[in-house]
């Protein structure tokens, strides 16, 4: 066996000893090496119907050794199977712009509002120079993959994602573990921006206007007060959800954006937020909403 493939095939049982579900990704870069719906033969593994990079990865050492015996396969790491949440701090150059801070600065600054420091867990650098944050992801719940809902440059790999593990090479160099050898839990502020805001009753989405709009005026009188009485340590992550929940009535004509704005500024500021940090937070959070929620409210 080539030195190559034994190189690779350690990283994949490593990280499969942690606890990692790892599949192969092509030699030398970084989409899946597996078979496709169209060329599967229903057999095997897929005997029941194909079955996905996320429902083959693996920590049989037996399979690892197996596949990665065939070819030198760089090892993607399933991250929703393997119960982890990977925060990507992404360059500015890597997302096409040299304009803003980079994920790392980015992070740092959120973390520092929350009241924490960076939090000492499994990192690993990327060949674009970026860092990936591992961390364990809570009991019973299902975090997908976001892209820029915690800020500019920095996305989150979760159910339906996965990370490049370290050891792997591509033509830029070679992804490396820089620093502590475990994942530490996801913080609980990080989880509140991450997890889905809960689902508004039907009722206003088929109700005339003068109901929608009484409905909306309610939703900002209890976002606000949430925001307005949170303590340190989640009052930016309150601030974050509310303008978030609160963009879809924005988006829908119930509420104009400078009233939201106006309201939840003055409740951050209460909060002891600063009129800068509420600023970024509610324009960040309320152009995510907007965008995502820019439909007809029957279709939402």
């Amino acid at each position: 066996m080539r030195r190559e493939n034994e190189a690779l095939m350690r990283a994949a049982l490593e990280a499969a000893e942690r606890g990692w579900h790892v599949f192969p990704l092509r030699p030398g870069g970084k989409p899946p090496a597996l078979h496709g719906e169209k060329s599967c033969t229903r057999t095997g593994e897929c005997a029941d119907g194909h079955a996905k990079w996320e429902q083959r990865a693996t920590t049989d050492p037996d399979r690892i050794r197996a596949a990665w015996s065939r070819a030198p396969f760089n090892v993607g790491i399933a991250t929703g199977p393997s119960g982890l949440v990977v925060v990507d701090l992404d360059t500015p150059e890597h997302k096409g712009s040299s304009d803003t801070p980079d994920g790392a600065t980015t992070f740092q600054a959120l973390c520092e509002r929350a009241g924490h420091a960076v939090p000492d867990t499994y990192r690993v650098r990327t060949t674009s120079g970026g860092t990936h944050l591992y961390f364990t992801a809570p009991d019973g719940i299902r975090l997908t993959n976001t892209a820029g809902t915690v800020a500019e440059s920095v996305d989150t790999r979760a159910w339906g994602g996965y990370v490049v593990a370290a050891g792997s090479t591509l033509p830029a160099g070679r992804y490396e573990a820089l620093s502590a050898p475990v994942a530490a839990p996801l913080p609980p502020w990080l989880q509140t921006v991450l997890q889905p805001a809960p689902k508004s009753s039907q009722a206003p989405s088929m109700a005339v206007a003068g109901q929608s709009s009484r409905y909306a005026e309610v939703a900002l009188a209890n976002e606000t007060r949430n925001v307005a009485t949170a303590q340190q340590g989640s009052r930016e992550a309150a601030l974050f959800r509310a303008a978030r929940a609160l963009g879809r009535f924005v988006a829908w004509g119930d509420l104009p954006r400078h009233v939201v704005e106006q309201a939840l500024q003055e409740a951050g500021e209460t909060a002891g937020l600063t009129a800068s940090e509420c600023r970024s937070t509610l324009r960040s959070a309320l152009n995510w909403s907007i965008a995502h929620n820019g439909r007809r409210r029957d279709a939402a």
